[in-house]
């Protein structure tokens, strides 16, 4: 199968790499031509411009495919408005990206009024995808999803029993189920974050010294890799991070988040489904970026007055 690239970030290369490992045929493109250049691969079509790729795919017997790689938003959408002007009935657009589910649904709008077909594909592997494979959540036009099949098969990872991709439903189906994952992931991040953080601590000067333990973090870690409860790759990864670096002092702790997160949560209150754990695992990451601000002043300031308590000073 033939189809076409557009951006190729670390996912998208990545996704790029995967599919020719399995004998498909891409045409890419990017506003960055290093990015073209950089993936160096044999039978990979470097092109110039979004109209460039779509001419590149015409002449198949089916229909052109394009696979959009986009940051949520403007950029995205963007590509949406210019594709519509440049593919024909029953082609195939596919956001492959964190888009807002509800911007899937305008997007498929759009496109519909010409016949293009459709797919949101919320994708999950990371820059890990290309080694292990990427996890597919698929939402739109049920007739474009069967034609990308073999697409998708490529991609996701080696079929345990059931294939590592699912056709949602409707419309923005994908991307909302990618939405929910993503809120998920910022709760297991945040549980897993402060459990380590709380064994740092045992070994704390204000704790009693027959209660201090000096806890190996990536010991810790690594042991409950194999056959914990809580076993995960995320886990993985924190064992891999200790290991590599155990005061992780690479890092400052500035945590950004990309806006699944903040989705998630305004989906709960418009469902009124109480999400106590992601909510806070967003908000966590809110604080992180910040320094002590007024309302903190404001704080100790009430602290006191009402009680006298003057402010303690950090070490």
């Amino acid at each position: 199968m033939k189809l076409g690239m557009v951006g190729l970030g670390r996912m998208g290369s990545n996704m790029v790499k995967r599919i020719m490992q399995q004998g498909h045929e891409l045409v890419i493109y990017d506003r960055n031509p290093e990015a073209v250049s950089s993936i160096g691969l044999g039978g990979v079509q470097g092109t110039k411009s979004l109209a460039e790729l779509v001419s590149r795919l015409s002449g198949l017997a089916g229909p052109r495919i394009v696979w959009i790689m986009l940051p949520a938003g403007k950029a995205t959408n963007e590509t949406h408005a210019e594709l519509e002007k440049l593919l024909q009935k029953d082609d195939i657009v596919i956001d492959g990206g964190n888009s807002y589910f509800k911007d899937d649904v305008k997007n498929a709008g759009l496109l519909e009024k010409k016949g293009i077909r459709h797919l949101d594909v919320g994708t999950s592997g990371g820059i890990w995808g290309l080694e292990r494979g990427y996890s597919l959540m698929i939402g739109g036009d049920s007739q474009a999803a069967n034609t990308l099949e073999p697409i998708f098969k490529a991609l996701a990872p080696p079929p345990d029993g059931k294939p590592g991709y699912l056709y949602c439903g409707r419309h923005g189906a994908g991307h909302f189920v990618k939405m929910i994952h993503n809120g998920i992931e910022y709760g297991m991040m945040q549980a897993l974050a402060e459990g380590f953080d709380i064994l740092r601590g045992a070994d704390s000067e204000s704790l009693p010294p027959e209660f201090r333990y000096p806890i190996d973090l990536a010991g810790v870690a690594d042991v409950w890799r194999k056959g914990s409860v809580v076993s995960s790759w995320l886990l993985d990864l924190i064992a891999l991070s200790l290991n590599r670096d155990p005061s992780l002092s690479r890092f400052e702790g500035h945590v950004p988040d990309s806006g699944e997160g903040r989705w998630a949560l305004m989906a709960a209150i418009e469902e009124a489904v109480p999400a106590h754990v992601l909510s806070s695992a967003l908000y966590v990451r809110f604080r992180s970026r910040r320094k002590q601000e007024f309302a903190e002043k404001l704080l100790s300031a009430m602290r006191n007055e009402f009680g006298g308590h003057s402010e303690s000073k950090v070490a």
